[in-house]
């Protein structure tokens, strides 16, 4: 029974939503899966980047700062596309620090490991590359439940996660008020 109970206590780790948002997955070939590491979108495009110098002007500082906020966006969309994020297909996914759930139409097999690409909807949207391992894939009516653990995971990636977790349990507890 305590081994049990320290299994549930492992899965609840974090909090989790439900979230629809664009997302991809595939099965990792067994060749890639000893590179593979959890990563946001164009994470290393800019090896050096400057500070902008302090304008005495403010309306013109604003007006930098706005149009440099906006090539920001500019370069994140380019990337993105380049990286195969522009043309994904919404999905219904269960998301939290520790993993992901989502419905597949494919069976994908305990033990598996997936790559799963996903936008966050946050301010810039965050692209990210997750891996997990497939820990249960359930048949339900005309799909797969399928949940993964994440692998090969870092600190920053998943503090991005967990962002989005918080981001979104507050979106839903304003919804709730209404």
């Amino acid at each position: 029974m305590a081994r049990e109970e320290e299994k549930y206590q492992t899965q609840r780790e974090f909090s989790r939503v439900d979230a629809h948002v664009p997302f991809e997955v595939r099965v990792v070939p067994s060749e890639e899966r000893a590179s593979i590491r959890a990563r946001t979108s164009g994470g290393t495009s800019f090896a050096e980047t400057h500070a902008l110098p302090e304008l005495q002007d403010k309306i013109l500082a604003e007006w930098v700062k706005s149009m440099n906020s906006k090539l920001d966006a500019i370069v994140n969309m380019l990337t993105f596309q380049r990286e195969g994020f522009g043309s994904m297909p919404f999905a219904h996914v269960n998301i939290s620090g520790g993993g992901l759930g989502f419905f597949a139409r494919d069976k994908y097999n305990v033990g598996e490991t997936v790559e799963m690409k996903i936008i966050l909807p946050m301010m810039p949207p965050v692209a990210l590359f997750l891996y997990g391992e497939v820990v249960k894939s359930e048949r339900m009516t005309n799909s797969y439940m399928t949940a993964t653990k994440f692998v090969a995971m870092n600190e920053e990636v998943q503090d991005e996660v967990v962002k989005f977790v918080f981001r979104r349990q507050r979106e839903i507890l304003r919804e709730k008020r209404k």
